[in-house]
């Protein structure tokens, strides 16, 4: 925070149009809206869809693992995942090397979803009416948020 800037006090700092907390809120709420009937078209709500972009990043990845890279914890993870699998987009397996692990890796109805993913990221930018390079520096000022919260980025 800039010493020079004024500090909101009193009244003032509880109106709700001074709350980042309430812009961040709507502005995710309208966002997952957004999506939401792109997605149904796929047959995916959005944490399904957020777990098939950490798996087309990287397949093959244990429960823990996807559940760091979402900040998800396995007990809010599990379900998606099942429906996922049942859906057929995902295959559960254990590793061999410590059963305690379970696999997520997609299927090839999975990985051929990917294509049609490809035009919902599109078409939100769309509406978004935001350049690549703005969608990227509010990336990069969220991020920075969620470290300063206590969260790596």
């Amino acid at each position: 925070m800039n010493s020079l800037e004024p500090v909101l006090s009193g009244v003032d700092a509880l109106r709700l149009d001074n709350q980042l907390c309430y812009a961040l809120y709507a502005a995710s709420h309208r966002m997952t809206k957004c999506y939401r009937p792109l997605l149904e078209r796929l047959g995916l709500t959005y944490p399904q869809y957020l777990v098939l972009i950490v798996l087309w990043e990287s397949d093959g990845l244990t429960v823990s693992d996807i559940g760091r890279r979402l900040r998800l914890d396995s007990g809010t993870l599990t379900p998606v995942l099942k429906r996922l699998e049942a859906a057929g987009f995902v295959r559960r397996t254990r590793r061999q090397a410590d059963e305690r692990e379970v696999e997520i890796s997609l299927t090839d109805e999975g990985q051929a979803l990917q294509a049609e993913a490809v035009a919902v990221r599109r078409s939100v930018v769309e509406t978004l009416k935001m350049s690549e390079g703005e969608i990227a520096d509010l990336r990069a000022r969220l991020d920075a948020l969620i470290a300063t919260l206590g969260g790596e980025a």
